[in-house]
C-alpha cells in the first residue's frame, strides 16, 4: 500500500520549518567554532520520525536554509543538506518507530537513537565536512573537527530530547492527535 502525502504533510513541513528556524538561535556553545548544541535537532528528528522522508528532508533543507539566511544573513550550504540528509535517513524508519500509533517502546527508542545515530554520521562526519571543502574549499582538520562537535551534540540532543518528545507524544496524544498520520 503506498503512501498518503496530504494536508496534514504539508501542514507538518510548515510547522515543522517554521520551529526548525525559531529555534536556530536556542544553542548551548561546545567550545568548536560555529558548531553548538540545538534544539532544533531534536524537532527535525521527532518530526521525521513521525511524518516520514520527505517531510523530514523538507524541514531539515528548508528549515536550516531560512534559519540560517534570517539570523545569520547568508546561509551556509554545505550544513542545509546534511540536515535534510537527517530527516530523510530518520524518516525512512517511520512505521518501525511506531509513535503514531502509541507503540514507541523501549525497542522502538534504541531503534530511534540507532537510527539517529547513523543518520548524524552521514550527515555531519561525512556529508558537511566534504561539502565544506568542495563547495567552500576550508580546511579539511577544521570541517572535519566540526563535523564530530556536530555529530556529537546532535546524537545527545536527539538522543535525550527526541527520544523524549517521541515517548510522551507516543503514550499521551498520538492516538487521539490531529497530527497521526494515517497509513
Amino acid at each position: 500500500m503506498g503512501k498518503k502525502f496530504g494536508i496534514k504533510e504539508v501542514v507538518a513541513m510548515g510547522i515543522g520549518t517554521a520551529l526548525f528556524v525559531v529555534l536556530t538561535t536556542v544553542q548551548i556553545p561546545i567550545g568548536i567554532p560555529n558548531t553548538a548544541l540545538q534544539v532544533r535537532a531534536a524537532v527535525l528528528a521527532f518530526m521525521s520520525a513521525v511524518y516520514g522522508p520527505v517531510v523530514g528532508g523538507v524541514i531539515g533543507f528548508a528549515g536550516h536554509a531560512l534559519g540560517d539566511a534570517v539570523f545569520y544573513g547568508g546561509v551556509w550550504w554545505s550544513w542545509v543538506f546534511p540536515d535534510a540528509l537527517f530527516g530523510i535517513v530518520v524518516g525512512l524508519f517511520v512505521k518501525k518507530f511506531a509513535i503514531t500509533t502509541g507503540g514507541f517502546d523501549k525497542a522502538k527508542m534504541i531503534l530511534f537513537n540507532i537510527v539517529q545515530v547513523v543518520g548524524n554520521a552521514l550527515a555531519w562526519i561525512v556529508l558537511a565536512p566534504v561539502l565544506d571543502i568542495l563547495i567552500y574549499a576550508e580546511a579539511p582538520g577544521k570541517v572535519f573537527l566540526q563535523g564530530a562537535g556536530a555529530f556529537l551534540g546532535n546524537i545527545i540532543i536527539v538522543g535525550v530530547l527526541g527520544t523524549l518528545i517521541g515517548a510522551v507524544y507516543s503514550k499521551t496524544g498520538a492516538k487521539n492527535s490531529s497530527l497521526q498520520k494515517e497509513d
